[in-house]
């Protein structure tokens, strides 16, 4: 566990100023004092409001960059099961760690997961640090972050890598938190500076309207949550060298708040992270009726329901079938736009496409110009018909 770089004096009258002001919620009152805990971040507004000045700001402890070699990547699991984004991840960190000349670890935590660790080793990791008790099988957010921690602090990585899923999302700030350094969430590209050899981090900002490109050059490690369908999963290696370390677990020196009491899985037909075929719509229909249409087609074509972020934001449709910088990213093998200008947004998340089909009725839609197959016309006039000739061949 990490120092808390923020200190609370004797001073405090436990008057609670800082408890209300703190964003994070990382003050509590304890027998009428003040205490910081470990969501605190460091922003300073509790210095800046406390009448007593009772509350000091430690400097940060300067780091020793040389200490740091590796590119790390987290392997999610879910039910023993890999996540395919720790695939792409591992793919990516051994890109990365080649242009620095240094190894690629990665790092598991769960029960009954020694296969998932040696799936690790056979496409290309070096180590494979494993965490594996039965205490560890369901996922909860402050074991799982503790073990986290700790490995990044004996392993020393000059980069740490964690998928932007659900848990990565969760896990990643914490972890950072934790170990007193930067993270960008939600990269869509990384590489490494040929001068500084920093790790480029490169995310959509202002709801994907620029992309920002960030480094992190005073703390180690250089944190990033990567989106899922972004790179080329690692490929399977002919002579695996890599082996898996099985690290120490003290389960009594984590923290555990939360209990596990059951676990629904959301009922969706196909989700579209996962689907080799999605159907989009986009504001090209003309109104929401227009999803019903495109939804027959889906489910004829056993696909998923994709939409640009205009339909979103009007309320067609959910939020989890948008697809673009500020949705998701897909990597299907066929990707049917219909009603879809193309913006720059919603190419982004998805023109990594085996095959793009567009139909839209401007044939100077920008969509057009990374189809493979391009229709122009009516999207009320082809579907039909579409629907129609498959399920004829059927």
């Amino acid at each position: 566990m990490g120092e808390v770089p923020v200190k609370i004096t004797d001073a405090c009258t436990g008057c609670g100023v800082c408890v209300d002001v703190c964003p994070f919620g990382a003050i509590d009152t304890v027998n009428g004092k003040a205490v910081i805990n470990e969501a605190c971040r460091a922003c300073g507004q509790c210095v800046d409001v406390c009448p007593v000045g009772a509350i000091e700001m430690s400097e940060a402890e300067a780091v020793d960059l040389s200490d740091y070699r590796g590119v790390m990547m987290y392997a999610e699991q879910r039910g023993g099961r890999v996540h395919p984004v720790s695939y792409e991840l591992l793919g990516k960190a051994q890109e990365l760690a080649a242009a620095l000349s240094e190894p690629v670890y990665a790092v598991i935590v769960g029960s009954g997961v020694g296969a998932g660790a040696e799936e690790l080793v056979n496409r290309g990791a070096d180590k494979v640090f494993l965490y594996d008790d039965p205490a560890l099988a369901e996922f909860r957010d402050d074991p799982y972050t503790d073990l986290l921690a700790q490995c990044c602090r004996d392993e020393k990585p000059s980069i740490f890598l964690i998928g932007a899923t659900s848990l990565g999302r969760s896990l990643g700030p914490r972890v950072s938190a934790k170990l007193h350094t930067g993270l960008t969430a939600d990269c869509t590209y990384l590489d490494i500076d040929p001068e500084t050899r920093l790790l480029r981090q490169t995310r959509p900002a202002y709801g994907g309207n620029i992309m920002a490109t960030i480094v992190t050059p005073n703390s180690r490690p250089q944190m990033a949550t990567v989106r899922y369908k972004m790179f080329t999963e690692a490929a399977k290696v002919d002579n695996p060298k890599g082996s898996v370390v099985e690290k120490p677990i003290d389960l009594s020196n984590v923290r555990d708040r939360v209990k596990v009491l059951g676990f629904d899985e959301a009922k969706e037909q196909v989700s579209i992270s996962e689907a080799d075929l999605i159907v989009s719509g986009g504001l090209g229909m003309g109104d929401p009726e227009g999803f019903g249409l495109i939804g027959e087609l889906a489910e004829t074509l056993g696909a998923a329901v994709g939409a640009s972020r205009p339909t979103v934001d009007e309320g067609w449709i959910d939020y989890r079938h948008q697809v673009g910088l500020s949705g998701r990213t897909v990597r299907p093998q066929v990707y049917m736009a219909c009603g879809i200008s193309g913006a720059v947004q919603h190419q982004a998340g998805m023109k990594t496409s085996d095959v793009i089909i567009a139909v839209n009725k401007d044939p100077e839609a920008p969509i057009f110009k990374i189809s493979s197959l391009g229709v122009v016309g009516d999207l009320y006039e082809v579907i039909p018909r579409l629907i129609e000739k498959i399920k004829e061949h059927r």
